[in-house]
């Protein structure tokens, strides 16, 4: 029971504290990558968190400090006494519906999301195919209109798709500048990152914290994809080339699994990009990696830690025994 109130602690308080210590105004637009991999930790942790809640009320903990024979009799011991009261057989139901509930709700969610991103990548894709039309010098599949706009479609089937409009609009560098943009999107599959996002978000939509981290997920991705372009193409290019986009489009051409370059927020990143680039640092940027690890380990280590400490003892004291009396 103790395992399992600390466990549900650490949710709650990771729930309340994560999204202060993410805020947009913090260090978060300066290391968009580690905030990524922050937003990531921090509801993954809470969902394992309440999981493993319910399975240490499932599944009581021992401490153990013998023999393999001890380990098995202990557990055996516990599960009994847990179950031998109705309170026990209530708190155990009650953990196994929680974490069997919480992963397959997860799972479904998942799944279901990743479906549909496939089906409507698939069904876009059949409409580049009849009126699109490949570039294999830029590797880019051209669209005939007057509206501007860049975007790919992630996935097997890669593909970055240009207007003519934004042929018109953006010269050979900014051209550039963009596509290292939509290429940092392909390469780091930012798809996925923001797919596990929304599925969280729709698994449990009560859960303020999920709904934040999709929401600031989406909005990182873009400023991480704008750094990608912003080393090979410059800072200000880069800017320049969001607004050229953004003002010669509305963004209805791309899907919604796609990853456009201009759009929403295109005022804000390009006010991030004008003054000179300001980053963590390398010893911020540790210690913040080491803070995500340390988020994702320490529900394990609460539960595990009986195993732990099992772990060090010697299981097999009979065979010691028999060399020690051996003629």
């Amino acid at each position: 029971m103790i395992v399992a109130l600390s466990l549900l602690g650490y949710a709650l308080m990771l729930g309340l504290a994560g999204p202060r210590l993410l805020r947009p105004d913090s260090w978060a637009d300066r290391a968009p990558r580690l905030a990524i991999a922050a937003w990531q930790a921090l509801s993954v942790t809470i969902l394992v968190s309440v999981a493993l809640a319910g399975l240490a009320l499932t599944f009581p903990t021992v401490t153990v400090s013998g023999d393999l024979a001890q380990l098995l009799r202990s557990c055996v011991m516990a599960i009994q006494e847990q179950y031998a009261s109705p309170g026990g057989v209530a708190a155990g139901a009650a953990g196994a519906v929680l974490a069997l509930a919480i992963l397959g709700r997860t799972v479904g969610c998942l799944a279901a999301g990743l479906a549909r991103m496939a089906h409507e990548r698939a069904h876009h894709h059949r409409i580049l195919d009849m009126v699109g039309k490949a570039d294999p010098g830029r590797g880019v599949v051209v669209l005939d209109s007057n509206e501007s706009a860049v975007y790919c479609l992630p996935g097997r089937r890669r593909r970055t798709v240009v207007t003519t409009g934004a042929l018109l609009a953006l010269d050979d560098v900014q051209l550039d500048a963009v596509l290292a943009h939509e290429h940092a999107h392909l390469a780091e599959r930012h798809d996925l990152i923001l797919g596990l996002a929304r599925a969280l978000a729709s698994a449990f939509p009560a859960v303020g914290v999920f709904r934040l981290a999709a929401d600031e997920t989406a909005r990182l991705i873009e400023l991480r994809a704008d750094d990608a372009a912003a080393a090979r193409s410059g800072r200000l290019t880069v800017a320049g080339a969001l607004l050229a986009v953004a003002a010669g489009g509305t963004g209805n051409l791309a899907p919604s699994v796609a990853f456009a370059a201009g759009g929403s927020g295109t005022a804000s990143r390009v006010r991030r990009l004008i003054p000179p680039q300001n980053p963590l640092g390398r010893t911020r940027t540790a210690l913040g990696s080491f803070a995500v690890a340390a988020l994702l380990a320490l529900p394990v280590l609460v539960l595990g830690g009986p195993a732990a400490a099992a772990a060090g003892h010697n299981f097999c004291p009979g065979a010691t025994a028999s060399v020690s009396t051996s003629p």
